[in-house]
């Protein structure tokens, strides 16, 4: 097999490693009822930091055998692998529109990756690499605090997972920086760095796990897919000199591919807060499970008849995902 051949295989098996991962990482979260960002009792979990650990080992191997500019776009196959993956090993089957949303956010992804042309390689200062940090650790302080104010489920588990694709993003430039100036003759030298990347990897971890509570696999994943590499490219851009294939035409190019992205976010999104009601409560079913009173009683239940009192049923008007029943009591029974 051909070096090309290799690092192609190597890419796409990192990105299948990430779709299991992210899919073991929303079942957990779909099933659990303890702590959101760090179900650490949970042997699931596990499994799912392990595969995300070989997804990252096999995307480095891939980048040794081939470009960046053809390894990043394979990445992008995570979301499109994770949807059909879904549906064959848990049952979750996608719709029209997520799936045009998947695809929309793997092709402006990929086109903007492959858009993107690397230049001589130049390491980060002292200064600049404490500056990075904080601005990091300060936007996804910010995304996280938005994430508690925000009244849907859905939208709060895009902002995490917007938060752990910055984290993530910038793991992704530190390790960058950490390899081009390590040595063997000196390999703890850049302890400072490994240390703050290694914060940030595990921040954007357990991020990335609290965006799959209450809002299914498709759009968290394709925001951490998406926001991920955007984050790194755009410090490349501005950082380690890199710029866009073709000119000002690559430019234009690189806009729309993102404009396209973006749509595809846009659509995963919808598509999980336009959901039936009762693809809503399949998710959370286990989590259901887990405390039954909860489904017992209403909110607006009224106090319930004494023994041998006569009660009148009928059915709890306005739609519910489940089917409930009202007892009243016959002297309030006219009430509206």
């Amino acid at each position: 097999m051909s070096p090309l051949m290799l690092s192609v295989a190597l890419a796409l098996a990192s990105a299948v490693a990430y779709a299991a991962a992210a899919i073991v990482q929303e079942r957990v979260a779909a099933s659990a009822a303890g702590p959101r960002y760090a179900p650490l009792r949970s042997p699931a979990w596990w499994v799912s930091v392990l595969l995300n650990g070989i997804g990252a080992t096999l995307h480095v191997a891939a980048l040794a055998y081939g470009p960046l500019s053809l390894v990043q776009p394979l990445g992008a196959l995570t979301i499109v692998f994770a949807l059909p993956m879904a549906a064959l090993f848990v049952g979750r089957r996608a719709g029209r529109r997520a799936w045009r949303g998947a695809l929309m956010a793997t092709v402006g992804l990929a086109g903007l990756l492959s858009l993107t042309s690397g230049a001589e390689a130049r390491s980060l200062s002292d200064g600049e690499r404490w500056l990075l940090a904080g601005a990091t650790f300060a936007a996804v302080a910010v995304l996280f605090t938005a994430a508690r104010v925000v009244g849907r489920s859905v939208l709060r588990s895009v902002v995490l997972a917007a938060a752990a694709g910055v984290a993530f993003g910038m793991a992704s430039v530190l390790t960058k920086s950490v390899a081009e100036e390590w040595t063997s003759t000196a390999p703890l030298a850049e302890w400072t760095g490994l240390l703050v990347l290694s914060a940030f990897a595990v921040t954007g971890l357990l991020l990335s796990q609290a965006s799959y509570r209450g809002a299914g696999l498709a759009a968290p994943l394709a925001t951490v897919t998406v926001v991920n590499p955007v984050v790194a490219a755009a410090v490349g851009v501005t950082l380690f000199g890199e710029s866009f294939r073709y000119g000002a035409a690559g430019t234009v190019a690189a806009l729309i591919c993102g404009a396209v992205a973006a749509g595809g976010l846009v659509q995963l999104t919808l598509d999980r807060m336009t959901a039936s009601p009762e693809s809503l409560s399949v998710s959370s079913a286990s989590s259901s499970a887990s405390s039954p009173d909860s489904t017992i009683a209403s909110d607006g239940d009224s106090p319930r008849p004494e023994v041998g009192q006569g009660v009148d049923v009928g059915a709890v008007p306005g739609t519910r995902p489940n089917l409930e029943v009202e007892v009243r009591s016959r002297a309030v029974a006219g009430r509206s």
